[in-house]
C-alpha cells in the first residue's frame, strides 16, 4: 500500500517522454485525473498521446506547454524542464507544488518498500549504479538498477514482486524534485561544473546533488579526491548513526575504502578499524573483459563497494559482482586495434570532467573532440591533459573553443580542425586520427561536450566512430 492517496486529484504531468508517459499511467491507475502537457506537437507525439487517452483515460495537450490547466491540484515534472518554466510560475502563483517523477515513486512506495542505494555525482553515476546492483545480484538479492537509468522507477516501485533494494541513479535535475527523499546509503561521486544552464550555478548545482545525502541511515559515501563531496556530507541532515564514509584511489584511512598493492580493500566496514582491513576484490577484477581498468572505474567500482558493504553485503559478492559486471556502449570500450594503434570509443564523456577523466587512462593519445560546449570552457581540460597529446582532431560546432585552449596550454601538438558536420565527418576524423598516430597510441574519441549537433545522441556518435574504426581496418574507403 502506498503512503499517500492520489484518488480525484487533477494532476498535470510535464512532458509527454518516457518518465512522464510512465507517471501519467501510474497516477492515472491510482484514481487521478491526468492532464500532460507538453510543447511539442509531432506525429510521434499525437501517436502517444492518443495511445494514453485510449488505454488510460489521460488528458494530453499538445503544443502549450506553459499555460497551467484549470484545477490543477500537483504538478510532476519531467527532469529535463527548467525550474524558469513558466508552466512552473503558474504553478507556484496558484499555490501549486512541483515534483519530479522520483518523489512520486518515493511516495507511492509501499510500507515494506525494499531500501534504496542511491548515486549521483557528475560523471559516472550509470556505471557506478550497473556495478552496484551486479554486487547486489551476485549477493542473492533481488535488485533493479532503476532511476536515470532503464526502467522508469515508478514502474519499479509499483511492481508486483517485491524487490529486497533498488540500485537508483539519480541526476541533479531529478534531486531538485524530489524533496522527501531519504536513502538508507547514498553516494555522491564528484562534482564539476555541468547542467549550469539549468541550475543557474555552481552553488546550485552542488545543492541539488547534495539533496541525496539528506535523512541518509546508515552511509554518506563520498569521493576523498572531491573536498565538495565531503563539504555535501558535513551539511546533510542525516539519521542518527549515519557514517561518512570515503572512498580513495590510494591506501585508505579509518572508515574509507582504497586500493593497497593492486588490492580494493575496506576500512570502514570491518572490526576494529584501526588494524584490520578487509580484502574486497583485485583491479583486475573490475569487468576484466573490457581490459585494464581505467582509475575512474576504479573509483566508481569503490564507491558501489561501500554501498554495498553499507547494506551489508560480504566481501565475496563484492568480488563477484565486479567480474560479472559489463559495460555499457560508449563508455571508454576498445572498438580494435588497426595497425598498432588502439581505437577506444568514450562517446559519453559529454563534459569536460568525464573527458579528463578518459584522457588520464591512456597515452600518447590522439585525441578526437568538439561538439556542443554547453557552456563550458577547456583551459583546464587541456592544460592538464597536454603532455599526453600526439595530436588532436575537433569536430562539431564549438571545436573553436577547444582550438583556442590548445593554442594556449599545449600549441605544439598538431591539430587537425574538421569545418564540417555531414554523415561523413566522423569518418574523416577517424582517417585524420588514423594519419598523426603511431604504433602504440591510442585514438581516442572522448568529445568532451554534447552531440546534439552532427548526432542525434551520443549513442550514435559512438556507432559513428566505431563504424568508421571498422571501416579503417577493413580497408574501406571513409564515405562508404
Amino acid at each position: 500500500m502506498s503512503l499517500v492517496s492520489f484518488t480525484g486529484k487533477q494532476i498535470t504531468v510535464a512532458g509527454l517522454g518516457v518518465s512522464g508517459i510512465s507517471a501519467a499511467r501510474a497516477l492515472a491507475g491510482l484514481g487521478a485525473k491526468v492532464t500532460v502537457v507538453d510543447g511539442g506537437d509531432t506525429p510521434a507525439l499525437r501517436e502517444r498521446a492518443g495511445v494514453l487517452g485510449a488505454q488510460e483515460g489521460v488528458t494530453v495537450r499538445l503544443g502549450d506547454a506553459d499555460t497551467l490547466p484549470e484545477g490543477t491540484d500537483l504538478v510532476v515534472t519531467s527532469p529535463g524542464w527548467k525550474p524558469t518554466s513558466p508552466l512552473f510560475a503558474a504553478a507556484a502563483a496558484a499555490g501549486v507544488d512541483v515534483v519530479g517523477d522520483v518523489e512520486i515513486a518515493w511516495q507511492l512506495r509501499g510500507e515494506r518498500a525494499a531500501p534504496w542505494l542511491a548515486v549521483t555525482g557528475t560523471n559516472g553515476k550509470t556505471t557506478t549504479v550497473q556495478m552496484l546492483a551486479s554486487i547486489l545480484e551476485a549477493a542473492g538479492l533481488r535488485t533493479a538498477a532503476v532511476g536515470n537509468i532503464g526502467t522508469p522507477i515508478i514502474d519499479v516501485v509499483l511492481s508486483q514482486e517485491p524487490y529486497d533494494v533498488l540500485a537508483v541513479e539519480l541526476s541533479s535535475y531529478q534531486l531538485h524534485w524530489a524533496p522527501s527523499l531519504r536513502a538508507h546509503s547514498a553516494a555522491v561521486l564528484n562534482l564539476a561544473p555541468d547542467h549550469l544552464d539549468w541550475h543557474g550555478s555552481m552553488e546550485a548545482y552542488a545543492a541539488d546533488k547534495g539533496r541525496i545525502y539528506e535523512g541518509n541511515k546508515v552511509a554518506c559515501v563520498y569521493n576523498a579526491a572531491d573536498p565538495a563531496t565531503e563539504a555535501l556530507v558535513r551539511e546533510a541532515d542525516v539519521e542518527e548513526g549515519c557514517r561518512a564514509i570515503g572512498f580513495t584511489l590510494g591506501t585508505p584511512g579509518l572508515s574509507m575504502l582504497g586500493v593497497v598493492d593492486g588490492i580494493l580493500v575496506d576500512r570502514a566496514f570491518v572490526a576494529d578499524r584501526q588494524k584490520n582491513a578487509q580484502e574486497l576484490a583485485e583491479v583486475s577484477d573490475i569487468a576484466p573483459s573490457a581490459g585494464p581498468a581505467a582509475p575512474h572505474n576504479i573509483a566508481n567500482a569503490l564507491a558501489a563497494a561501500a554501498l554495498a558493504r553499507a547494506f551489508g553485503v560480504e566481501p565475496a559478492a563484492v568480488r563477484d559482482g565486479l567480474r560479472a559486471f559489463r559495460p555499457d556502449a560508449h563508455r571508454i570500450a576498445h572498438v580494435a586495434d588497426v595497425d598498432g594503434v588502439r581505437y577506444v570509443d568514450d562517446s559519453k564523456a559529454t563534459n569536460t570532467h568525464a573527458a579528463q577523466a578518459s584522457l588520464a587512462s591512456y597515452e600518447p593519445i590522439v585525441w578526437i573532440a568538439g561538439g556542443l560546449a554547453k557552456g563550458a570552457t577547456f583551459d583546464e581540460l587541456v592544460s592538464a591533459s597536454a603532455r599526453r597529446l600526439r595530436g588532436v582532431v575537433l569536430i562539431g560546432a564549438d571545436r573553436g573553443l577547444i582550438r583556442e585552449a590548445l593554442a594556449r596550454h599545449a600549441p605544439d601538438v598538431p591539430v587537425v580542425d574538421l569545418d564540417r558536420t555531414d554523415t561523413g565527418a566522423m569518418a574523416a576524423a577517424v582517417r585524420e586520427a588514423a594519419r598523426l598516430a603511431r604504433p602504440g597510441d591510442t585514438v581516442l574519441m572522448a568529445p568532451a561536450c554534447a552531440s546534439m549537433d552532427m548526432f542525434t545522441n551520443y549513442n550514435k556518435r559512438g556507432e559513428a566512430f566505431a563504424e568508421a574504426v571498422r571501416a579503417l581496418a577493413e580497408g574501406r574507403g571513409a564515405d562508404e
